[in-house]
């Protein structure tokens, strides 16, 4: 019996030791998201940002997408993650400089360095782009806040690693792009499965728009790269359309805002994530002749709304 209580006691330790690293380990692999801005004078967000990440040991390698305005980019990237301090870096990233105008990019150097955050109900990523060398100087840094996306899984990772294509792709809908492969009527429809997890997941603001007119015509496209992405779409929190599949052919509504509302919305509800998660979509907004390009994205937890404010509204 003392033998036993002394075993214990000399194992107390090392069960203590094995178990706080066990709370304190947090595997970085995954799918990341989010949005990014840049630290000068209150910046709105300018960028769409993905991770996909695989992890051997401290080493990390994965792919690194974003979204500038019109302009989508994607490069393969590696670096380090502590577990430690789960604090990932990452090396040798170009990103748009933050005031470029549209089809005139300028790359900032930079590298990338953000903490994990883990909670019961989410893991988030934090960090910022720091520019590298003599554009210190010039370019600011750009702030990130990443979620994990629960539907991540090994196999999807190393599938997103494998088919990696693209460098560097500026895409906007024209010529054969512009055919509608399906156009929805301003009508609500009955699904109540859909409508059931739409008011379970967290409403995302996307963008906010300011109109002149009382009706849009809108159009949704993959974001260039067609993967199976199956959408919903809502108009002020009521079902138009369910299981649409996003192409490089747009699914097309006409919409009458409701003119009792100062703020209408938009909603793009994921009925999957796709080969590639998350669920990422080209909104194409015409009020009138302005035309409106908005990269809008939504998982299985959170819906991308536009949300958009009759600028002649009267109460």
């Amino acid at each position: 019996m003392f033998f036993v209580i002394a075993v214990m006691k000399n194992l107390l330790p090392l069960l203590f030791i094995i178990l706080s690293i066990c709370v304190r380990a947090q595997d970085v692999a995954g799918y990341w998201y989010g949005t990014a801005n840049a630290d000068y004078n209150g910046e709105a967000n300018n960028y769409l940002v993905e991770l996909i990440l695989k992890q051997n040991g401290k080493k990390v390698d994965g792919v690194i997408n974003y979204y500038f305005k019109n302009t989508f980019r994607s490069f393969k990237t590696t670096g380090t993650y502590n577990d430690n301090n789960r604090y990932l870096s990452l090396y040798n990233i170009p990103l748009t400089y933050f005031a470029s105008k549209m089809r005139m990019e300028v790359d900032c150097p930079t590298d990338l360095g953000g903490k994990i955050r883990v909670a019961k109900a989410s893991s988030n990523l934090n960090g910022s782009f720091k520019s590298k060398g003599i554009y210190k100087q010039t370019c600011p840094q750009v702030y990130f806040d990443l979620k994990l996306s629960k539907d991540s899984n090994t196999d999807s990772i190393l599938t997103a690693l494998r088919q990696f294509k693209e460098k560097y792709q500026l895409w906007t809908p024209s010529g054969s792009d512009t055919t509608i492969a399906a156009t929805i009527l301003q009508r609500p429809v009955k699904n109540y499965v859909v409508t059931r997890n739409f008011q379970e997941r967290e409403k995302l603001i996307a963008e906010e728009l300011t109109v002149n007119g009382d009706s849009l015509k809108i159009d949704f496209y993959d974001n260039g790269v067609v993967d199976g992405d199956s959408i919903s779409i809502f108009f002020n929190d009521k079902l138009l359309a369910s299981s649409q599949k996003l192409s490089s052919k747009s699914i097309h509504l006409n919409i009458a805002l409701d003119t009792s509302k100062e703020i209408n919305e938009i909603t793009m509800f994921a009925d999957n994530l796709g080969s590639i998660p998350p669920n990422t979509a080209l909104m194409v907004v015409y009020d009138g002749k302005t035309r409106y390009d908005i990269r809008i994205s939504s998982t299985l937890e959170q819906n991308g709304t536009l949300r958009i404010r009759r600028k002649f509204f009267k109460k």
